[in-house]
């Protein structure tokens, strides 16, 4: 199943010319590298969706919070906990994962 989870940024890479905004995300205690371009206004402490490694949109913290209780309850949160790192975790330059990030909102947007 394809489901949008709810996590808070802890941190925001400094975006320097020609890379997407990064940042670490925790989803239920997992901390993940998250591409944060499709929300720009987004800041550390916020709440986000994120969806196949895309925050792709801001929530409010009791929105989050009740969304990741009840994904718990549904035992939704399996996968996260037991899945290998998504794949451009294992990217090993910078740029590599600027272009995976590019080829998943090409999708997205198309």
């Amino acid at each position: 199943m394809c489901l949008a989870i709810p996590g808070r940024i802890k941190s925001i890479e400094e975006q320097k010319e020609g890379y997407m905004r990064m940042g670490k995300v925790e989803l239920g205690g997992i901390v993940k590298d998250i591409n944060l371009q499709l929300v720009p206004d987004a800041k550390e402490n916020d709440y986000v969706l994120v969806h196949v490694g895309v925050a792709i949109s801001i929530v409010d913290e009791e929105e989050a919070k009740r969304s990741l209780e009840f994904l718990q309850q549904m035992n939704e949160l399996d996968e996260l906990y037991n899945s290998p790192e998504e794949p451009y975790d294992k990217l090993s330059t910078k740029e590599e994962r600027v272009k995976q990030g590019d080829e998943i909102i090409n999708k997205m947007m198309s």
